[in-house]
This record gives C-alpha cells, sequence and structure tokens, in this order.
C-alpha cells in the first residue's frame, strides 16, 4: 500500500509551521494508522531526517493521547474512534492523507503533532475528586445507588480527556470534556457535599484557560470516542444554575 502523507510539522510554539508531504511505500493495510507514522518515521531514521513529533501511549482508545486531525476531522473518517483505533483500511492506496495537530488556542503546539493539554489538568485540580471518607471498599459499596444514576454516571465518566472535543469545535469550547467530569461525581452520593463547589470551581478554571462557549452545534458530540452526548452539557448547565443560588 502506497500513500501520501501531508503532516504538519513546526519545531516549536513560536515557530512558523507547514504541512510537508511524504511519500511512503509498503503500508500494510492492516497497520494502524499510528503504526503507519511508526513506518514513516523509521525511513526518516534511515535517511537521517528528523522524525515526526506526535503522542502516544495505551494504542487501545484509553488514554486520549493519540488524537490528531486526518484529513480535517478530529481523530480520522470514523465516528466516536480514537486515532490509534483507526486502521490504514480506512484507506485508499494512492491516497492523500492530512495530518494536523488540534487546533486551539488552549492547546498552544508543542512540536509537530504535539500539544500541550495541561489546561484539561488544571481544571481537574478544581474538584474532580472527592473529599469525603468513603472508608473501605466494603463500606463504600454498601452505599445504595439506583441502577440508572450509577449507569449515567459511568456513561460520562468513560471520557479519556482527549481533547476532540475541543479541536472540533468551532468555538474551541471544553465543555463537553468539562461537563462529563461534573457530572461523573456529582450524580453520584459521594459527590453531592461538594457538588456546588466543584461545579463553580472547575466551570471558574474553564474560563480562566481561555476556552471557547458552547453553542450547542453537537460536533462534540459526533467525535468523541466514548460517545459522551451533549445532554451532559446540558446537565451541567441546569446544575450551574442552582450552585449560583446555592453554593
Amino acid at each position: 500500500m502506497k500513500v501520501t502523507f501531508k503532516i504538519w510539522r513546526q519545531e516549536q510554539s513560536d515557530a512558523k509551521g507547514a504541512l510537508k508531504s511524504y511519500e511512503i511505500d509498503g503500508l500494510s493495510e492492516d497497520m494502524s494508522f499510528l503504526e503507519a507514522l511508526d513506518f514513516l518515521n523509521e525511513s526518516l531514521v534511515l535517511k537521517n531526517e528528523k522524525v515526526i513529533a506526535f503522542e502516544s501511549d495505551c494504542r487501545e482508545g484509553i488514554c486520549g493521547s493519540c488524537g490528531v486531525f486526518i484529513n480535517g476531522r478530529a481523530h480520522g473518517p470514523h465516528d466516536n474512534m480514537a486515532t490509534c483505533q483507526v486502521h490504514m483500511r480506512s484507506f485508499k492506496d494512492g491516497d492523500t492523507i492530512v495530518v494536523e495537530p488540534w487546533r486551539a488556542g488552549a492547546f498552544p503546539i508543542v512540536k509537530d503533532l504535539v500539544v500541550d493539554r495541561s489546561a484539561f489538568d488544571r481544571i481537574i485540580e478544581q474538584g474532580a475528586y472527592i473529599t469525603a471518607k468513603t472508608g473501605t471498599a466494603a463500606e463504600a459499596n454498601a452505599i445504595l445507588i439506583p441502577k440508572e444514576v450509577a449507569d449515567s454516571s459511568m456513561d460520562v465518566a468513560a471520557c479519556i480527556g482527549c481533547g476532540a472535543c475541543v479541536a472540533t469545535c468551532k468555538n474551541a469550547s471544553a465543555a463537553l470534556f468539562v461537563s462529563a467530569k461534573i457530572n461523573h461525581l456529582n450524580k453520584l452520593p459521594q459527590g453531592q457535599p461538594e457538588g456546588h463547589k466543584r461545579l463553580l470551581e472547575m466551570t471558574t478554571q474553564m474560563e480562566l484557560e481561555n476556552f471557547g462557549s458552547c453553542t450547542f452545534t453537537a460536533a462534540c458530540e459526533m467525535e468523541c470516542p466514548a460517545e459522551i452526548s451533549i445532554s451532559s452539557i446540558a446537565e451541567m448547565n441546569a446544575r450551574y444554575i442552582k450552585a449560583k443560588f446555592f453554593g
């Protein structure tokens, strides 16, 4: 399989970047997209050229570190799928594949396809945890939680923090990510005592990080690998009004 990669190259955040073309042959359609980038980097090493910087870790759609734009779409051509889960059979022999980093002011480029997503970490630090002492596992499990509540909490807890919601949003909004982290805990009895404080502090930090506002285009929902619904944002907004009064 032979393709041409057009990949964004940028030495550092304040340097000028540009798309550079690489023609590569010998790929297998069974390779994952990241394996194809590895293959390309191996060829660059043999040519004494600088390898392409990109992020990856688990390569199983769990960690969220692999995200890039592929042909103008976050994570690639499929709905609700992380970049590392995309295989070369999703493309045709002879295709030109454009690969770019996440584009958002809150995600400055570090190098090539790598962006700094530490803004997410700072939001998490503002309350995406509970301080209540739940005791041993047996004591924690003794708290009765209706199945529909537990299921709803786990649905949003599936967020892997990849940043595709931000990158694909025309406003670069982090509302889907933040709402998932808030609602995951605020739905559960263990998280409710700090619910108002958590919501206000995390949304305040989101604003300080210069993410845009949500206008409910649902682009984030389409690209989210965890299939988190924008109803999570609506729930966060409803909780926000209550928190402003009682927080």
